[in-house]
């Protein structure tokens, strides 16, 4: 598969977003510059509107401000293009849809019941990526979470997103998992000309590899490098004064 190295002009702009859901007001004055080849983790409390944040960027709820993408060497606006993989996906066990049909009914433009050696070569192809072509045709219940987490994955980048959008991925997935999940994060971003927006609540692995960290409550109470952010008193107010500490000790291990 052709990688597209990060160029470094891309920017997605946020711009005074805000949600509302009746009278109460979820999310506002979100101000966010997101470059290509940089992986932002969000991060907060539960409730703090971090899924909000990520369903106002996909469009799914209603927000004011702007979201644009611009080429910073010509200053363009440009369109923007969204991969996502969302928190859960409710998978029927005892589905016979393979790996390959799920692919090609999110991504492909054939009907899934018409099949040729081309689009299962390139099914194929854009699974490997994440070590997955064996499964290309095994029943999607019968997958691991781990095994349906690169899948979607896979899914995501296929057709070259600009941002990489990704809503608590790993939950419910082992260590080793995790370890997997965010190499193929570090190896995404040095690999692809894209922005990736994740949002964590694992602290020790935000510390390690994240090259921005947002916390946001509402509004965005502290952002920039992962070592700032864990030692501003927003992060404290959160997590506590001694979470910086164990996150600190445990990515350097």
């Amino acid at each position: 598969m052709k990688k597209i190295i990060p160029c470094g002009f891309h920017c997605i702009k946020i711009k005074d977003l805000g949600v509302s859901f009746g009278d109460q007001q979820v999310l506002e004055n979100i101000n966010l510059h997101i470059h290509c080849g940089q992986i932002s983790a969000v991060i907060g409390r539960n409730g703090a509107g971090k899924s909000t944040f990520v369903r106002a960027i996909l469009d799914e709820v209603p927000h004011t401000g702007e979201i644009l993408f611009k080429n910073k060497m010509d200053n363009t606006i440009q369109g923007l293009r969204i991969g996502y993989v969302p928190q859960t996906v409710n998978i029927d066990r005892t589905t016979p849809l393979s790996v390959y049909d799920m692919f090609q009914s999110f991504t492909g433009k054939l009907p899934i019941l018409v099949k040729t050696k081309k689009e299962h070569d390139h099914v194929k192809e854009a699974l490997a990526e994440f070590d997955v072509e064996h499964l290309i045709d095994q029943p999607v219940g019968t997958l691991s979470g781990g095994q349906l987490q690169r899948v979607l994955l896979a899914m995501a980048v296929h057709d070259t997103p600009n941002l990489l959008l990704l809503d608590e991925p790993v939950s419910g997935i082992d260590k080793n998992g995790m370890d997997a999940f965010y190499e193929k994060m570090q190896y995404l971003k040095e690999t692809h000309d894209l922005a990736i927006i994740l949002v964590s609540h694992d602290l020790d692995y935000v510390y390690k590899y994240a090259d921005n960290v947002i916390l946001i409550d509402k509004t965005v109470t502290a952002a920039g490098k992962p070592k700032h952010v864990f030692e501003s008193d927003a992060f404290k107010n959160v997590f506590g004064k001694g979470a910086t500490g164990e996150v600190e000790v445990s990515a350097n291990v």
